[in-house]
């Protein structure tokens, strides 16, 4: 894998992922999981769909640098560092039970060895972005699944990633509050509250993906490889009852069904 900054194909792409493959296994038992994945990712938020088990969450832990392609490579645009700050939301939130929520969203920061009171202060900020400034003293069992989750995004948010990664982040959560953390991470985007320039998520639902990406990457099953790149022309706020959005969505299932 080579990384490297300042390369001139990377002037509008923060991330090129160039022929990545996967495989897991040895001694004659080896499962190919990606095979040559080839992706551009820019300021956008970027949906990667396709079936259960196809290699997406791999994908993503790829990008974030916590496992490394077999072969293929990686290269961020980035000037001083081999990689961008990027952030993390899991399917399930990962919280430390014995921790209040103050201290989870600050742990990253302080394991950065950002002094304790700086920390805290940059984790209220994201709290407060989140709406859940008058939790931050609460502990993750006092809380409800989607406020779990917003904690879970404060603190990937509190890193101020320029990338954030998301792992299937709604799919735990009923509908009603699914619905209403996709309206806040949107909020949060269009808003530019955080430094986020751009959006990685996996998901299972081609709505969910037509409704929150700017463009749709879609898998084919194990070995993945990408069978299209969908663009999503359609200004926002979008009306999921639109011809244009139905369209899109009908094209979408085209690929995956």
């Amino acid at each position: 894998m080579r990384l490297c900054g300042g390369v001139s194909i990377l002037v509008d792409h923060l991330v090129v992922l160039r022929n990545i493959v996967k495989e897991y296994g040895d001694r004659g038992k080896r499962v190919r999981v990606l095979d040559g994945i080839n992706i551009e990712i820019r300021s956008e938020i970027l949906a990667i769909l396709g079936p259960s088990g196809c290699g997406k969450s791999t994908l993503l832990r790829i990008i974030a640098g916590i496992e490394k392609p077999s072969s293929g490579e990686i290269i961020y645009r980035t000037s001083n560092r081999d990689r961008p700050p990027i952030g993390f939301v899991f399917q399930s939130p990962s919280l430390l039970p014995w921790l209040t929520v103050l201290e989870n969203v600050a742990l990253p920061l302080r394991a950065r060895g950002v002094p304790k009171k700086e920390a805290e202060e940059t984790a209220r900020k994201y709290l407060s972005l989140v709406g859940l400034q008058e939790f931050e003293n609460f502990y993750p069992d006092e809380l409800s699944g989607g406020m779990k989750q917003r904690v879970n995004l404060a603190r990937a948010l509190g890193i101020e990633p320029e990338i954030l990664l998301m792992d299937e982040p709604f799919s735990h959560l009923d509908p009603l509050t699914a619905e209403n953390l996709r309206a806040e991470l949107l909020d949060i985007w269009l808003s530019s509250l955080a430094p986020v320039k751009a959006i990685v998520l996996v998901t299972h639902d081609v709505v969910e993906a037509v409704y929150m990406a700017d463009r749709i990457a879609i898998l084919t099953p194990r070995p993945a490889r990408v069978a299209s790149i969908i663009n999503i022309d359609i200004s926002r706020p979008r009306n999921r009852l639109s011809q244009e959005f139905t369209k899109i969505v009908d094209l979408v299932y085209e690929y995956v069904s």
